[in-house]
């Protein structure tokens, strides 16, 4: 049994969000809750945010189709940010130039499974 959890357009660069991913990739999910919970970097709470929605659908999953339910057994399965659209800004600089100012955002997808399966898809 397999859940995810997609959070898009999320106000994080890219680049940022995946070095987050990269630390709880693998891990129990309990586990990397609380290392969410405790990284300093500003992306780790909407990656938290996103983990918890996946722990919180395959609950939902489980009891739908009535299969036992363990959120300790759960692990980061996969998980990966790919970049959503860029809003590009202008600021005016010296002599009538411009500079331009791209505000990056991310899609933040997070799939947890059970410690024995491995990840096909959703569900």
């Amino acid at each position: 049994m397999s859940a995810k959890a997609v959070a898009r357009q999320v106000r994080v660069t890219p680049m940022k969000a995946r070095r987050v991913v990269d630390l709880v990739r693998g891990k129990n999910a309990v586990e990397a809750l609380a290392i969410l919970q405790f990284a300093p970097q500003t992306a780790s709470d909407p990656v938290r945010k996103v983990l918890a929605s996946a722990m919180a659908n395959a609950r939902v999953y489980a009891d739908k189709h009535s299969l036992p339910f363990d959120e300790r057994n759960l692990v980061v399965s996969a998980a990966h940010v790919d970049e959503g659209p860029t809003m590009k800004r202008f600021q005016p600089r010296a002599q009538g130039r411009a500079f331009k100012i791209m505000k990056r955002t991310s899609h933040i997808t997070v799939y947890v499974s059970q410690a024995g399966t491995r990840n096909g898809g959703t569900r």
